[in-house]
């Protein structure tokens, strides 16, 4: 699976650019899943729950399963936090999947940099930033820049730089 991250500082927009570029990614023939990184305690589930009940009591991994989704929780009871090719490891294959945090996990990453945040850049301490979309034009970067709102072209970057093949359309030579 080709991997692909975001950078910028709290604010900055690295979620709501990954949910516009979902859907352009997905039109354009291409399975994406994405993996997020939390830095504070998070819990997906509830107390009362039979689920919770079960995590409570012990158990190493909790599945829940409906006709819409499932979801599995696994508990860490102790052992260092996985990194991200782990984790990845544990997911169904894709085309792409997406990166949000993981700073220092090795793979390409797009920093967002809004200028109204009074942050400098991530990318000269960053090597595994390949580019840049930020909200005003950014001027003596060697890195490719865009502006951050321009979805297609950030989309194009993605697929040219991951090396992404389009599925074959049926029917068209």
């Amino acid at each position: 699976m080709k991997t692909f991250g975001f950078a910028g500082w709290s604010g900055s927009g690295k979620t709501r650019l990954i949910v516009r570029l979902l859907p352009e990614l997905i039109s354009r023939g291409f399975s994406v899943s994405t993996i997020k990184h939390a830095h504070h305690n998070f819990d997906i589930d509830q107390p009362g729950k039979d689920s919770h009940e079960h995590r409570e009591a012990g158990a190493s991994e909790v599945m829940i399963a409906s006709e819409k989704r499932w979801a599995l929780m696994h508990e860490h009871r102790g052992a260092a936090e996985p990194d991200a090719n782990a984790l990845i490891a544990e997911m169904t294959p894709v085309d792409l999947v997406l990166i949000e945090g993981f700073k220092t996990h090795a793979h390409p990453k797009l920093e967002i940099h809004r200028t109204t945040l009074g942050k400098p850049l991530l990318y000269p301490q960053d090597p595994q930033i390949v580019a840049i979309a930020s909200d005003k034009v950014l001027t003596d970067l060697v890195l490719p820049n865009f502006e951050v709102e321009d979805i297609q072209s950030i989309a194009d970057f993605i697929e040219q730089h991951c090396d992404l093949t389009r599925p074959a359309i049926p029917g068209v030579a």
